[in-house]
């Protein structure tokens, strides 16, 4: 890939797990009744049709990872494990009484922090609360971030049985000089470990997260980390770029020197070199960042053009309602988006007066459902359209004057009625969405919020 291409295209953008992007919330109109009104409608439009979603932030962590963005509790104190439960079991209890019927579950993800903080007595706690009020859907996909660590057998013995299938460890990079750096250090030995017990126990769909553009790395390290990755064979991977947004995490992103980081063409040369490694190891570009074996459910749903992102990043089938439980959890109703207060004391408070922890929100307007949509196309697809008039909008025109430069350096294809994203341009998708959303051009940035999109 050429230089010019990777500046002319490197500059600050949102990752798009959701429409508005959170910066560009308009939490002037919202509401709390608003957020419970357009949960409802979304729930009666869809829980008997394929379910709901539900994501769990588990945010207790025994040690700070550098390269982390998530919003975390460090302790070692695992006394702190049953309260959490019980407020998260609080939280849900909530939001089945405000619902008409009982809700059932298409999926479940247990984020974090490290969910594996907590004993596997407490997991089944949770998982078996959550049931008390709900169903699971027929085709349930359940899923889990497992810290190889602290994943014990038993970890993973008991989530199976709850109904998991899923699980993805964080792998990051192999090489000790940069674990050290980003304060996560962890020997191949122990995911070789965890990944061959979750196929012994039969999980079917086992997934790496690896970081590309980390402290110290260097192009050896990135085939180091492919090849052995390659050797345990998952079947899933998210290879995706470090975002150093130290301006927004603090501290918690400061533990190297900016010119520790790899930048510009030296750090996409350690995604293209990583990237064509996978391909020669039949791993297949799924969205953004991600790569899967045919054998995944992953793959089959961005062939069957049926694949999803949302805030809990891509997923094999859609759910329009999402709920967000535990401290900082985003959830969205589709016409709507709700998040939970950051601070654990500030929720616990709020759940012991019987109110959902809802601090802000966006309320999303017939625009905000049009660009959506193309945007969610773009990210799942690498292709969009504007053929039926129900996906047009006034400002097409401008989109496509925006996007000439592009299908100019091969980035894309403009059709009569939409665009598609070429092989050249996959990596460019995140600037590409850029020329859809109205609201960042309509008022842009004036600190700064966003990584670098390579």
């Amino acid at each position: 890939m050429k230089n010019s291409i990777l500046q002319k295209y490197n500059v600050p953008g949102p990752r798009y797990t959701s429409y508005p992007t959170v910066p560009y919330w308009d939490e002037s109109d919202f509401t709390y009744q608003m957020w419970i009104d357009t949960l409802k409608k979304s729930f009666a439009e869809s829980n008997s049709t394929e379910g709901l979603s539900l994501y769990i932030h588990l945010p207790f962590c025994e040690s700070m990872c550098t390269f982390c963005g998530c919003n975390k509790r460090i302790t070692k104190n695992h006394e702190v494990e049953n309260p959490y439960i019980e407020a998260v079991l609080k939280e849900w209890s909530i939001y089945c009484n405000i619902l008409d019927e009982k809700p059932i579950i298409k999926e479940i993800h247990l984020g974090g922090g490290t969910p594996t903080f907590f004993s596997t007595k407490n997991l089944e706690d949770l998982i078996n609360g959550i049931f008390c009020y709900a169903e699971k859907a027929e085709n349930h996909e359940f899923s889990f971030e497992g810290h190889p660590n602290n994943t014990t057998y038993a970890h993973l013995l008991k989530l199976y049985e709850l109904g998991f299938r899923r699980v993805s460890f964080g792998v990051q990079d192999y090489s000790e000089k940069v674990q050290k750096a980003i304060h996560r250090e962890q020997p191949f030995h122990n995911v070789a470990k965890v990944t061959f017990w979750a196929k012994e126990i039969g999980y079917t769909s086992i997934g790496h997260d690896i970081i590309f553009g980390l402290p110290f790395q260097e192009i050896d390290d990135v085939i180091d980390t492919i090849e052995k990755t390659n050797s345990l064979q998952p079947d899933r991977l998210a290879f995706y770029s470090y975002a150093h947004v130290p301006w927004i995490k603090g501290n918690g992103q400061r533990g190297f020197n900016d010119e520790d980081i790899p930048k510009d063409e030296v750090k996409r040369m350690l995604y293209e070199v990583g990237k064509d490694l996978l391909f020669e190891n039949e791993y297949y570009e799924i969205g953004m960042d991600h790569f899967a074996l045919k054998s995944d459910s992953l793959y089959e749903s961005f062939e069957n053009k049926t694949l999803h992102r949302n805030f809990m990043g891509y997923s094999s089938s859609k759910t329009q309602l999402m709920i967000g439980l535990g401290v900082s959890s985003i959830s969205d109703s589709w016409y709507s988006f709700a998040q939970n207060v950051k601070e654990l004391e500030e929720y616990y408070k709020l759940l012991e007066e019987d109110k959902l922890p809802i601090f802000r929100g966006h309320l999303l307007t017939e625009e905000d459902l049009i660009i959506r949509k193309h945007i969610l196309n773009l990210m799942c697809q690498f292709e969009t359209s504007w053929k039926f008039k129900s996906n047009y909008f006034k400002e097409i025109p401008e989109v496509l004057a925006q996007l000439e430069e592009m299908e100019k350096d091969g980035l894309l294809v403009i059709k009569s009625n939409g665009i598609e994203i070429t092989n050249a341009g996959k990596p460019f998708v995140r600037n590409i969405c850029m020329a859809f959303d109205l609201r960042l051009k309509r008022k842009a940035p004036e600190t700064k919020l966003f990584s670098m999109t390579i």
